[in-house]
């Protein structure tokens, strides 16, 4: 049975979040906290929170033994950017884009 999280409006760029994604992407959950554990992006704080959420709607639901749950899926969509102006001389402004994203981690027993 899947079972899914999903975080949204997250701070982080969708590229940089997709980098860390693709690295945890099929594999065991308890492999995957562990490279989570020892990656020094933003992004992977935030999948780990996201993955320990999902585990939690699994034992919630009972979905199964916590041990057999994988990685089905993750997808880290776009979210909405702030749009932000810094001040610069002689009475210009340039443009700051804060990107947001949205995570989706499903998680599956293997059979």
């Amino acid at each position: 049975m899947e079972v899914r999280a999903v975080g949204k409006y997250l701070r982080v760029s969708s590229q940089k979040a997709r980098l860390v994604a693709d690295m945890v992407r099929g594999r065991k959950v308890d492999e995957a906290l562990i490279l989570l554990r020892y990656t020094p992006k933003k992004s992977g704080r935030l999948i780990t929170k996201i993955l320990r959420s999902a585990m939690a709607n699994a034992e919630n639901t009972s979905a199964g033994d916590l041990d057999k749950l994988y990685v089905k899926t993750i997808t880290v969509d776009q979210g909405p950017r702030l749009k932000r102006f810094q001040p610069r001389s002689m009475g210009r402004a340039n443009r700051i884009i804060k990107p947001s994203s949205h995570i989706t981690v499903v998680l599956d027993e293997k059979k």
